[in-house]
């Protein structure tokens, strides 16, 4: 059994880090601009409900290629929802990423703003209390992600860290 937690593990930061790499291929190769890697934030406000905020991954350039470095994670975990399926208004159960690997989901959250997530998209999860957020699973297809569970489970502030 432990040999299939590992396994497990690794192919989720090994499938975290195509994800990462595939969205950098749109890049303009002539002028050395890359596309910025953005992920989805959402976490609890000082009103008690749940904000999303668009949070760009900053690289920093190393000998071969760029790196950002993510917060350490202790597993990895697929799930997989059937189209149509709604988590009415819910709290994340950790601090989080999730990857959506397949399918297509809208997460609802304060003041009814809605987010469209579908493959390649990184949240970063951390409403772990207050109001929380709906999930709806939309389209015609089954939604697959990969949920990264954070090692420092600590409440965050509503500012950006």
């Amino acid at each position: 059994m432990k040999t299939k937690a590992g396994w497990i593990s690794g192919g989720g930061a090994a499938v975290l880090l195509v994800l990462l790499c595939t969205s950098l291929i749109g890049q303009d190769a002539g002028a050395n601009k890359r596309k910025p890697v953005m992920m989805t934030r959402l976490y609890t406000g000082a009103d008690g409900q749940t904000h999303a905020d668009e949070v760009e991954a900053k690289f920093t350039v190393g000998s071969t290629n760029e790196v950002f470095q993510l917060m350490g994670v202790t597993g990895a975990e697929l799930h997989r929802a059937k189209p149509g399926t709604v988590q009415d208004w819910h709290v994340a159960p950790r601090r989080q990423y999730v990857i959506t690997l397949s399918g297509r989901a809208e997460l609802e959250v304060a003041g009814g703003k809605k987010i469209l997530v579908g493959p390649g998209n990184i949240d970063l999860v951390e409403d772990t209390t207050g109001k929380g957020h709906i999930t709806r699973v939309v389209g015609n297809e089954e939604r697959v992600t990969l949920q990264l569970p954070l090692s420092d489970q600590s409440v965050r502030s509503a500012a950006k860290n």
